[in-house]
């Protein structure tokens, strides 16, 4: 028995072998203690949003879209009539003079010799509300295209109190109007007249010598231009306006033909009318 568990002893108190694998090249004996890694530890994932605030977000997301779409609408809708006009200013387009300055260039201010010459008639006309007399002081001027021409109105103040007018202005035929420039008018800005006053308006003009170019415009004989003065009026913003019926105003700037948006005033008591 003491043979045996010498023998025992010894066998398990002996050194172990190195044990090698045939696969692999770096092996080491199985008692020996592991060393810590030198490689860089892998970057973990990040962590999964939650699918409501997924949700959340897409759904601010589009109400800041839809709530900038919204009030660029309604930013287009209210400027749209002003911004018409100044369009129209700026092309002549409906029938409303060029008040531009790219065509005041002093090459461009020449008459254009041996071209046919275009009789230009003035018209004058005024609101019932607003009691002033207001005529032009020649009946018609004949032009050649690039060649400016000096006119005059004269207004007189019937009334005994001070009053602010505004002018508005179109020509006719409408085709002309893109080629009908205006380099200093009495419409640039509104006239006041003290009670019992009268004041000569002056207005200068040219027809643009690219009429000549224009197929359209090539048996124009005549052009009209009309002047139609209102009582001014200051609106919620306090800036001042034609005292008059919307549709009145249209006609006289040459729009009685196309569809204009009401104003703002007109579409907030309309909107009341309706909630009562």
């Amino acid at each position: 028995m003491s043979f045996l568990r010498s023998t025992t002893a010894r066998a398990f108190l002996a050194p172990r072998p190195c044990i090698r694998s045939p696969f692999l090249h770096n092996t080491r004996p199985l008692g020996w203690p592991r060393m810590a890694s030198t490689e860089a530890p892998k970057p973990r994932p990040p962590p999964r949003r939650r699918t409501s605030d997924v949700y959340r977000e897409r759904n601010r997301n589009l109400l800041m879209y839809s709530s900038a779409v919204i009030i660029a609408t309604l930013g287009v809708t209210y400027a749209a009539v002003p911004l018409y006009r100044m369009f129209c200013a700026a092309t002549g387009f409906a029938g409303t003079p060029n008040v531009g300055t790219g065509r005041f260039e002093a090459e461009r201010l020449v008459p254009v010799e041996g071209a046919h010459r275009i009789k230009v008639h003035f018209n004058a006309d005024r609101a019932e509300s607003l009691p002033w007399t207001f005529t032009p002081q020649q009946r018609f001027v004949t032009v050649l295209p690039g060649e400016t021409s000096l006119a005059f109105y004269t207004a007189k103040n019937k009334s005994d109190q001070d009053i602010i007018g505004i002018a508005t202005y179109n020509v006719t035929p409408d085709r002309v109007a893109p080629y009908f420039s205006k380099v200093e008018c009495f419409c640039f800005e509104e006239q006041k007249l003290l009670a019992g006053e009268e004041v000569d308006m002056p207005l200068l003009f040219f027809i643009d010598k690219d009429i000549l170019d224009d197929p359209s415009c090539r048996n124009i004989d005549d052009v009209v231009l009309s002047y139609t003065f209102f009582r001014a009026r200051r609106n919620t913003k306090g800036q001042l306006e034609p005292d008059a019926a919307e549709t009145e105003v249209q006609n006289s700037l040459g729009f009685g033909g196309y569809e204009n948006a009401p104003k703002a005033e007109v579409r907030n008591a309309e909107s009341n009318k309706t909630e009562k």
